[in-house]
């Protein structure tokens, strides 16, 4: 038995939507009667499904292309980019494994000068404006974890974020909470004079996508490390407060950690949360980490260590 998502009716065959994961009563089951978001990208005039290939349908997915398909890459079904459209968590995940490897060959090609100078925004050189985007990306080559951590955290926070907010506000998020949780790390050592080696790493990011899912379902019960279970509002509210702490005591990189960034980056997610919360809606029953084996029994793990 399960209870339909929008009046609690229990169904012993209620229906899936594949487009929200919701679980509804025959009545609800139809996308319209259950303000499935998925009508969202319904958004093309006139007939879609037509054996005269209709005009407006291929312009609009032509134009849909953006920037890359004005480049001659082809983003289309088939082409080499065919399995990112909608799958944005992805992508980033695979940017941060090139960019780690980067790393890892200018090091030990070229050292650490040249290596701080490509990937870690630094308050010596602020205005290096590629390491806002790199930095991002990269991580500490001496700590496979602090990869390791925020990749388990995009990877399922991400993929869930991207679902209800598409590929394109997701990947802008994404940027933006790291730009800017990076950037107040930095402004925050040029200010008190502390110096310090810089920030690298996409916790700024994850913990962003945390916020948002704080505000979208604050019920969401996510495995701290895979084995405690938690709600995620209480996940945040500890990360906040911590971060906070720590600022507040003069230990804004206590134990190599940039805690102003990952502060910033939480608070961000949350602006943003609230900011989309009345257009996009988390089914009902869906548990983010529920039990060993089978659909939504993955336990992802807390937020990572390091920035």
């Amino acid at each position: 038995m399960a209870e339909c998502d929008i009046c609690g009716q229990e169904e012993s065959m209620p229906y899936h939507c594949r487009h929200c994961d919701g679980t509804y009563c025959g009545e609800h089951r139809l996308p319209e009667n259950h303000n499935c978001p998925g009508l969202q990208q319904w958004e093309q005039e006139g007939a879609v499904f037509d054996s005269g290939f209709d005009d407006t349908v291929l312009d609009d997915e032509q134009d849909d292309e953006g920037l890359a398909g004005s480049l001659g890459i082809d983003t289309g079904p088939g082409g080499p980019l065919a399995y990112f459209r909608g799958n944005m968590t992805y992508l980033m995940l695979l940017l941060m494994a090139v960019t780690y490897l980067s790393q890892l060959v200018v090091l030990f090609t070229f050292g650490n000068s040249l290596h701080d100078t490509l990937f870690v925004f630094s308050p010596e050189h602020p205005l290096y404006v590629w390491t806002w985007v790199t930095s991002i990306f990269a991580h500490s080559p001496a700590s496979f974890v602090h990869i390791l951590f925020n990749g388990i955290v995009i990877y399922f926070f991400g993929r869930l974020v991207e679902q209800y907010i598409g590929s394109k506000e997701f990947a802008a998020l994404f940027l933006a909470s790291g730009i800017l949780a990076g950037a107040g790390q930095v402004l925050y050592q040029i200010i008190i004079g502390s110096g310090g080696p810089g920030v690298v790493g996409a916790s700024g990011a994850a913990l962003a996508l945390m916020g948002v899912l704080t505000v979208l379902k604050p019920d969401l019960t996510v495995y701290l490390y895979f084995i405690i279970p938690l709600q995620i509002w209480i996940l945040t509210g500890g990360t906040i407060a911590i971060s906070v702490l720590l600022v507040l005591t003069g230990g804004s990189g206590a134990g190599g950690i940039a805690h102003v960034a990952h502060l910033g980056g939480v608070l961000i997610g949350l602006a943003y949360g609230y900011h989309v919360k009345d257009r996009v809606r988390l089914p009902g029953q869906y548990r983010f980490g529920g039990g060993p084996g089978g659909p939504g029994g993955s336990r992802p793990p807390g937020p990572g260590r390091r920035p």
